[in-house]
């Protein structure tokens, strides 16, 4: 199935140094939003404890804070709205440190006479425990990078390699970039996204690879800006296709998941549409910096081919008994 119909051949590469330029601009402005402004670590990374609270109607915010503040445990407690005007989280910065003191009927007491409600939810994470799970978070990713390495390099060679994992760490800055200007909480969901869209950019690149690497085998053309420009172009309608279904998707969990999934969708969602465009103006861009050269390549190619045959012979005459 296509989108549309390209007729000609598009010149994506002609504008490859515009899209460099951007690219490298919005990269920088995301470490400069990660280095001052920071981010957000959720309870699963940085450590605390968060009291979800339902109510029958209008939870009273401004109430709850006052009757909150009076007590030493929740002083320094955040109170937002959770979802929907009836459910509020609380969040402190710590973790009950008494064993026979469950914080859970500890705000049940305290918010006793702000209306009829709930505890729904009591989570907490110790300080220690949230900074494991962040080196490990940090080190799934290393992994995941290193693994797509090493694969890549395998199936293509060293320049597809070092271009798609260079538009990987393009589109994972400019998403926790986002995160850091939005001040979007970071947990245990939000790197998952992350991870998801390690896998969805590379499907996108290696889909866009696939073709180039076709075309330097097929096409007479020995202009590698070319051959890239009929694989993109090709490949346009697909890459259109699946983003666009995906997206739409993303943008419904957004509106309409609630805000325990938010982040989580706010994170594909700007990850889907920065992988779209990496895997055209920068992964691809990259082998032509990189100095591919297309008849260096189609040389080991027939090289490879010519010893396949070669071995394919001599297996043949040892079965008939004649080498």
């Amino acid at each position: 199935m296509e989108l549309f119909k390209q007729s000609g051949m598009i010149d994506f590469m002609g504008r490859s140094k515009l899209a460099a330029a951007i690219s490298l601009l919005v990269v920088v402005l995301s470490v400069v939003l990660i280095v001052t402004r920071g981010l957000n670590y959720g309870v699963d990374f940085s450590g605390g404890t968060i009291v979800q609270v339902k109510y029958e109607t209008v939870a009273p915010i401004a109430q709850i804070r006052q009757q909150l503040a009076v007590h030493p445990l929740f002083a320094d407690a955040s109170v937002t709205e959770f979802g929907s005007s009836e459910e509020v989280i609380i969040r402190l910065g710590g973790s009950s440190g008494s064993i026979e003191s469950d914080i859970g009927d500890e705000a049940a007491k305290v918010l006793q006479g702000s209306g009829a409600f709930e505890i729904r939810r009591v989570d907490m994470v110790g300080p220690k425990v949230g900074g494991e799970l962040r080196e490990k978070g940090l080190m799934a990713l290393l992994l995941a990078i290193l693994g797509i390495l090493i694969y890549v390099t395998f199936r293509f060679e060293w320049r597809f390699s070092v271009a798609s994992v260079l538009a990987l760490v393009h589109d994972l800055t400019i998403s926790v970039g986002a995160l850091a200007l939005f001040q979007i909480p970071v947990n245990l969901d939000v790197l998952a996204a992350l991870l998801t869209i390690l896998g969805y950019s590379l499907n996108d690149t290696i889909i866009v690879f696939d073709r180039i690497r076709e075309g330097v085998t097929q096409l007479k053309t020995a202009v590698l800006s070319e051959t890239i420009n009929d694989s993109v172009t090709r490949t346009l309608s697909r890459t259109t296709l699946t983003s666009m279904t995906t997206l739409l998707v993303v943008v419904m969990l957004y509106l309409f998941g609630g805000e325990i999934i938010n982040a989580f969708a706010f994170t594909l969602l700007v990850g889907i549409v920065v992988g779209t465009y990496s895997s055209i103006f920068v992964a691809s861009p990259i082998l032509l910096y990189l100095g591919f050269d297309v008849k260096a390549y189609r040389a080991r190619i027939a090289e490879k081919a010519k010893q396949a045959a070669e071995r394919e012979r001599m297996r043949a005459q040892f079965e008939q008994g004649t080498l």
